[in-house]
């Protein structure tokens, strides 16, 4: 495999709204962030994103589902990792504005691997 045929694993914990707009889109695109969001944050483990879903989604919404998705790893080098917290807690920071380019870099589907309910 090329370097330009590697890919980068992502997760991202998500509630109930943000499932609807990635099934609206067959699962293959994140919707466009909020103007009070400047910031799409993909985690880099389902641990952390399972720690997320299961509390900060359940909480304010009563569910919440980890997701993981496959990105071009020569669009995800530009963006450094971010420890947020735990040794665990990592994170990329994508500007909003740069989320469609993200998009088009995805390999594959949107999954969900991992659900949560109150």
């Amino acid at each position: 495999m090329s370097s330009k045929d590697e890919i980068t694993v992502l997760f991202r914990p998500v509630g109930p709204a943000e499932l609807a707009l990635l099934r609206e889109t067959g699962f293959k695109r994140w919707p466009p962030r909020l103007p009070d969001q400047p910031i799409f944050y993909p985690v880099t483990n389902g641990r952390y994103a399972a720690e997320i879903a299961s509390g900060w989604n359940v909480r304010d919404s009563g569910y919440g589902a980890v997701t993981r998705f496959c990105v071009r790893t020569a669009f995800m080098d530009r963006y450094p990792i971010q420890y947020v917290g735990a040794s665990h807690h990592t994170e990329w920071w994508v500007p909003a504005e740069e989320l469609e380019a993200l998009n088009d870099a995805i390999v594959g589907t949107i999954e969900v691997v991992r659900e949560f309910h109150a």
